[in-house]
């Protein structure tokens, strides 16, 4: 599951690119400068590493101290992997997720939008993908749990 999200969400890392070489060219080629088109590259960023998160988590693609851990025996490597899921990723998870929960309500009841001249409307929308971190790193740490402990 969490490697069809990151999949999906990596293939808007060519739509970022292309979307900041034109603002690029727009800004310093023609001197116009788009609010709205920088706001949407850095959403679709923010898009991008929220969807990832888990992705990286299950291939193992994540920061990991390996001085203390690549020449252990698996059962070290086993019991380092389900404690850190446990005291580390699943609370991350947890506090995010509420923690978050009232700062996008606000967003939503104020209709939020950009504070930039030109700005995108409805930044209350993009505030909401946060929730999509918390997400996709639940389903991964359940995941290597169940297969730490299969």
């Amino acid at each position: 599951m969490n490697q069809s999200i990151g999949k999906f969400f990596s293939y808007f890392l060519p739509i970022i690119v292309i979307l900041v070489i034109f603002i690029v060219i727009s800004r310093y080629v023609f001197g116009v400068g788009r609010a709205d088109l920088q706001e949407l590259a850095l959403y679709l960023h923010a898009l991008v590493f929220l969807g990832c998160a888990g992705w990286a988590l299950v291939e193992e693609e994540h920061v990991r101290v390996d001085i203390l851990y690549k020449d252990k025996p698996e059962s070290y490597k086993k019991l380092i992997n389900t404690l850190g899921l446990v005291f580390f990723v699943l609370p991350v998870v947890f506090i995010i997720s509420f923690y978050s929960i009232d700062f996008i309500k606000l967003s939503w009841l104020l209709k939020e939008s950009s504070t930039e001249p030109g700005g995108l409307k409805t930044v209350y929308l993009h505030k909401t993908i946060i929730l999509l971190f918390p997400l996709v790193l639940f389903l991964a740490a359940v995941k290597q749990l169940k297969e730490l402990w299969k």
